[in-house]
């Protein structure tokens, strides 16, 4: 199976024809979509995803989920990775949830099962960044054992780096 499980959480892989839909907006009603799913960034980050795939083919295992809840089902946010790793073996990872969804622990407990996956799979680093003033998305990286590595006038970059023993922070 494809799909990653956590306590409260799948996160599903999503398939070309599914990243279409929420790029689109436009559901075939298989999945159920909480209120405001897709948001832009969902609809941006499928968009990214479906962009890969018809320049590399399919990224798997970088590709994109979508993180539904385990209770309904409903769809309420997505995470995945930018692309496949590159010559170093690191990769870019966004996420996020509709606004019902957050303050929860939900995009915490995804992001950890997400860099749990690409450590599992070889990935030695994975970054991430966010606006200065987005302090919720500085506290899920944070929460996930990435570390602020640094910033510029717009954004702060967070990174975690693996050895084959531990997992390390790197400057």
């Amino acid at each position: 199976m494809d799909d990653l499980a956590t306590a409260r959480l799948v996160l599903h892989r999503m398939s070309p024809g599914e990243a279409e839909q929420v790029a689109t907006g436009a559901s075939d009603g298989s999945v159920r979509w909480a209120p405001g799913y897709p948001s832009e960034g969902d609809r941006a980050g499928a968009g990214r995803f479906l962009g890969v795939c018809a320049t590399t083919g399919d990224p798997w295992p970088c590709g994109a989920f979508e993180i539904r809840r385990r209770e309904d089902g409903h769809a309420t946010g997505g995470l995945g990775f930018h692309g496949p790793p590159d010559h170093d073996g690191s990769v870019t990872i966004g996420y996020g949830l509709v606004p019902s969804a957050q303050g929860k622990g939900y995009a915490s407990e995804a992001l950890r099962a997400l860099l749990s996956f690409a450590r599992a799979r070889g990935i030695t680093r994975v970054r991430g960044d966010t606006d200065h003033d987005n302090t919720a998305s500085q506290r899920v990286m944070t929460a996930a054992g990435m570390r602020l590595i640094a910033e510029d006038e717009r954004l702060k970059y967070y990174e975690i780096t693996w050895t084959t023993d531990t997992a390390t922070v790197t400057a």
